[in-house]
């Protein structure tokens, strides 16, 4: 029985209706060419089932074809608790999502790195050695020295939140600060006395940025202080910042909580509590996640466009790929609030 024949690049042209010139420029990743025709050659890779030889591309390209999707933490994570909140946080997800609409029309696929404190030299060894393109980073600890080394060695990188040091790296960000006060006037607005605030921890930039937009809009509205209760984004510590605030401040007739996940904690802990939200309690989160729907009530939130975020950093990298010596640049995003049932 004759085995069936593999596609070929000239099935990929024919199918497409272009030259075989035209697949190989798109296949090998040269993005000088008109966005219509790209889009019909990796239609027809996927009618062809064609499977392009990636160790000749390397050759020819010098390019590995695969970029870094590097969450760099201040611990190293050989366990899983770390992988399967990885891999359960929403946050994660939409950054994977955003990054791939971008990267999988340019045939570049992604590779996920997760570093700790002890692999940050080996992460940047194996990067200079060619083994990615490039990185896209998503930086947890407040002082993570990875921004820099990346800086240093001159490696195409983009940072998915603002670096918290200066660091001469492109970056993507949200205005947290704004997206903050937009929570702050939505409770303000409800006639809210006793707010407080569930926050990231208080090193890290977006965390230090949320509390100072929500206190500053408070103070406007006459809140010359806001108590604060610090989480680190998970639904647990969302539930031990909320029982700490309720035994502190019985009367608290308001919450801002940092991200989704903690607001869904602190919605089980006013539930059990015997809290009515909106009515005794209202509560505002931020991320506008999964998490925002699947709460009960569904849950008042600032959206924070991650996908968007993902794709645009992932559009930075590819075009420092293609130019080494283009200028950084940062791209800062407007929040919006998402009004809905707890607030």
């Amino acid at each position: 029985m004759q085995s069936q024949r593999l596609p070929t690049l000239e099935d990929v042209a024919r199918i497409a209706g272009v030259s075989r010139a035209t697949v190989s420029r798109v296949i090998n990743g040269i993005r000088n060419v008109d966005p219509q025709l790209h889009e019909q050659v990796w239609t027809a890779v996927d009618q062809t089932g064609y499977v392009p030889n990636r160790v000749a591309r390397s050759l020819v390209t010098r390019r590995s074809g695969t970029v870094a999707l590097v969450v760099s933490d201040s611990e190293t994570h050989d366990d899983d608790p770390f992988m399967s909140r990885f891999f359960s946080d929403p946050y994660f997800g939409r950054v994977v999502g955003g990054l791939m609409s971008v990267l999988r029309p340019a045939g570049v696929q992604l590779a996920l790195q997760m570093v700790g404190a002890d692999g940050h030299r080996r992460l940047v060894g194996d990067l200079r050695n060619g083994q990615a393109d490039g990185a896209v980073v998503l930086s947890l600890p407040a002082r993570d020295p990875l921004p820099a080394l990346l800086a240093g060695e001159r490696i195409p990188a983009v940072l998915i939140g603002r670096p918290a040091e200066p660091v001469p790296i492109s970056y993507v960000d949200l205005d947290n600060e704004a997206g903050a006060a937009l929570a702050a006037e939505r409770l303000a607005a409800r006639g809210c006395r006793q707010p407080g605030v569930i926050s990231g921890p208080a090193d890290v930039p977006a965390s230090v940025d949320r509390i100072s937009g929500f206190r500053r809009a408070m103070a406007r509205h006459g809140h010359a202080w806001v108590p604060v209760e610090t989480g680190n984004f998970t639904q647990e510590s969302g539930e031990r910042a909320m029982r700490a605030l309720l035994a502190a401040h019985p009367g608290l007739d308001a919450v801002f909580a940092a991200n989704d996940l903690m607001a869904l904690g602190a919605l089980l802990v006013l539930r059990d509590a015997g809290r009515r939200v909106p009515e005794d309690v209202a509560v505002v989160g931020f991320d506008d996640s999964s998490a925002a729907l699947a709460a009960r009530p569904a849950l008042t939130t600032v959206r924070h466009p991650l996908e968007d975020m993902a794709a645009e950093a992932a559009r930075l990298l590819l075009a420092r790929v293609d130019d080494p010596e283009a200028r950084v640049a940062s791209v800062i995003y407007e929040p919006e609030l998402v009004p809905r049932c707890t607030a």
